[in-house]
């Protein structure tokens, strides 16, 4: 299925800068679960991937933008392949560091290749299923584009709105997180709406 099946839920969205490096956040709700299995994680990346690919299908080209994003990416690459035994080439194997030990490799530098070419093969297949699914839904890419720039910032209610609803139950947590966000949005709004007024008024 398409990778917000299983990926953290969006929350908010929002294209406001914070600060200089940031050009906007998102908020996704904090698992419950400590426990990932290999097709979350691999969702997550293809999650993290959608900013990159849809500047490639947009714009027919990339920009430094998501590097954030392409360094989680890969974090989650290798500890798919050296930590969590994940990789049916690697094995079972764990080569997790040890908190405050200097790391050295237990392995040889064939095994260390092996295992950049298999982190390298995760990042291209969810670089693909990423562009196929986003080239496969672009109305929906564009429709969410153009709401976001029109009101800088997107909640759950939104993006039910606009891609349609998660294909199960949502959970107390979740919901508890979107009636907090649909109530700030709201105080939001009607503040905004207050301060328009005033300034209308004042003029």
């Amino acid at each position: 299925g398409p990778p917000w099946w299983t990926s953290a839920p969006l929350l908010k969205v929002s294209i406001t800068p914070r600060g200089p490096a940031a050009l906007g956040y998102n908020q996704f709700l904090p698992r419950e679960n400590a426990l990932l299995s290999r097709e979350q994680m691999l969702d997550m990346m293809c999650m993290c991937l959608g900013g990159r690919v849809a500047e490639e299908i947009v714009f027919g080209r990339i920009t430094t933008g998501a590097s954030d994003d392409l360094d989680r990416v890969t974090k989650l690459a290798y500890s798919q392949v050296t930590v969590y035994g994940f990789n049916e080439r690697i094995g079972s194997i764990s080569f997790q560091q040890s908190q405050g030990q200097e790391f050295n490799k237990p392995y040889s530098e064939a095994t260390a290749q092996m295992m950049d070419e298999e982190v390298r093969k995760l990042v291209a297949g969810a670089y693909e299923r990423t562009r196929v699914l986003l080239k496969l839904h672009r109305e929906k890419l564009d429709l969410v584009a153009e709401t976001l720039l029109r009101q800088e910032m997107l909640v759950h209610d939104d993006m039910v709105r606009l891609v349609g609803p998660r294909p199960f139950e949502m959970g107390d947590t979740y919901r508890e997180f979107v009636d907090t966000n649909h109530k700030w949005k709201s105080q939001t709004d009607a503040e905004a709406k207050a301060a328009a007024a005033a300034a209308a008024a004042a003029a």
